[in-house]
């Protein structure tokens, strides 16, 4: 399995194809269009505002963060420039992900409140957990002390006014011990304090159906993100609606699943610029799908 290992991960696939009317889809976003930065993860140390105006005029809302640290903060900015610097492009940002390792390793918070200073100062709602140590969860009592340990960071998060987030990749569902590190956290987390954050494209190249999951597990799923499998080579990202995955008929349940925001992520590009490629997306999204 492919890993993101400071930041995050990988996976992903999909099916169906039922067509959805356009008033079916346009009431439910009302936050616009968002990518999670790691997708421009090469240009943005070399010029954050630059980037960060080119993300604005490619047709995006919103941005997510990643790799925040208090001694780099953003590329270089802290977390009050570079909130001016979105603020200046007409862009918000609702989640961040932060890396929570030292947290559910040793149970320090010194990161952690470095991460909930930063959300303050940016404005954002949700800290998300993009990953974990693959160390923290080998075995069936690992998934349950996580699980422990994430209620206690969202019950944090609540005191200062923010909500826990989980990103997933496709590991979360290897079987151990008869159960999975995903279930164990739909199950054994409080849904009122922590929001999962669905990769689609790793669900799906995880065999599961994303819809299924918002089935058994309505209005757990306050983010998504948006991210398409390409059609020769599945471990490859491409242009949402230019690769297999019906975001259409996933997307069309978005009430069902709770979805507030919705998250282009691209982790690789092939044969064409990024910028040409996050505004090829950011468009489908909004001619084809109405968001």
């Amino acid at each position: 399995m492919t890993s993101r290992r400071t930041f995050l991960a990988q996976a992903g696939l999909a099916s169906a194809s039922m067509v959805l009317a356009p008033s079916l889809l346009s009431a439910k976003s009302v936050n616009g269009v968002g990518i999670q930065l790691y997708s421009l993860r090469d240009q943005l140390p070399k010029d954050p505002k630059g980037v960060i105006a080119k993300i604005a005029k490619a047709g995006y809302k919103e941005v997510e963060t990643f790799g925040y640290s208090k001694q780099n903060g953003f590329w270089g900015l802290s977390a009050k420039e570079f909130k001016a610097v979105l603020r200046a492009n007409g862009l918000k940002t609702p989640s961040g992900h932060y890396g929570m390792d030292e947290f559910f390793s040793t149970g320090k918070t010194e990161e952690f409140y470095s991460y909930i200073e930063a959300a303050h100062a940016t404005g954002q709602t949700y800290i998300v957990i993009p990953s974990l140590n693959h160390d923290l969860i080998k075995t069936a009592a690992d998934f349950n002390s996580i699980a422990d340990k994430m209620n206690k960071a969202a019950a944090v998060c609540k005191k200062e006014g923010l909500k826990l987030g989980y990103h997933n990749h496709n590991f979360e569902w290897e079987k151990v011990e008869g159960t999975t590190f995903y279930d164990t956290i739909l199950a054994k987390t409080d849904p009122s304090l922590v929001a999962m954050e669905m990769d689609i494209y790793w669900v799906v190249r995880a065999g599961h159906d994303p819809i299924s999951i918002f089935k058994k597990h309505p209005g757990r799923f306050a983010m998504v993100h948006v991210k398409d499998m390409d059609k020769a080579n599945h471990e490859l990202n491409t242009e949402i609606g230019s690769g297999t995955i019906d975001f259409k008929t996933i997307l069309g349940k978005a009430k069902l699943a709770g979805i507030k925001h919705y998250l282009v992520e691209q982790e690789n590009f092939t044969n064409i610029d990024p910028y040409v490629s996050i505004a090829k997306s950011a468009k489908y999204l909004k001619t084809k799908l109405y968001l």
